[in-house]
């Protein structure tokens, strides 16, 4: 298998993925799922930016309320009643950023996908290039299952951890494990005649 072939099977994986991915986040209701909007929404905007001001960032609540940088002993004992803060208190994740910090540049937002499914793609590709996998069906299930691997080793910690909610996790999964299967297709198309060196 000659490196041009790998290179144009995961260029035009890349295509697939990115392809099946607009369609998903663009005409698709899994784009939806397990995301709401905020009721009473001003209000909550004005608290946050009175609370917050210029504060970008990753917050996660109820806090430990030991600051940014608490030593590990005071992280140990703030953990023994995060328990207790949790069953009294809302608990969440929340990406904040500051009015006017953050603009929707939809051109490099799409750019910035692309270049990261085509990665994804050429290295899925990369790797079935490595084994002595010959078939059609072989192929794509490599790639397949490397997409299985990619949409479990961040969707379900984040689930698990952070409290991502289910369905809203399944429906990102099943999106990259798909855009996976269509770059295993084309994979497994670009490279069916020509059989893996030994």
């Amino acid at each position: 298998m000659t490196t041009t072939k790998i290179i144009l099977a995961g260029v035009l994986g890349g295509i697939a993925m990115f392809i099946w991915s607009s369609i998903a986040h663009m005409f698709l209701p899994l784009r939806h799922v397990g995301i709401h909007e905020l009721p009473n929404e001003q209000a909550v905007l004005a608290a946050m930016q009175t609370n917050l001001g210029d504060k970008c960032g990753l917050y996660l609540f109820p806090g430990l309320g030991v600051g940014d940088n608490p030593t590990h002993e005071q992280e140990s004992e703030a953990m023994k009643h995060m328990n207790e803060k949790i069953a009294s208190n809302p608990s969440g994740l929340l990406m904040y950023y500051a009015t006017g910090t953050r603009s929707i540049n939809m051109g490099k937002l799409l750019t910035v996908e692309f270049a990261t499914e085509l990665l994804e793609a050429i290295l899925a590709v990369f790797l079935l290039a490595q084994t002595r996998i010959v078939s059609f069906g072989g192929r794509a299930g490599f790639v397949f299952v490397t997409g299985i691997l990619a949409a479990i080793a961040t969707n379900i910690s984040y689930w698990n951890w952070y409290g991502f909610p289910g369905d809203y996790t399944a429906s990102y999964m099943l999106i990259q494990i798909v855009g996976f299967l269509c770059t295993g297709l084309v994979a497994a198309l670009v490279l069916r005649s020509k059989r893996l060196e030994e």
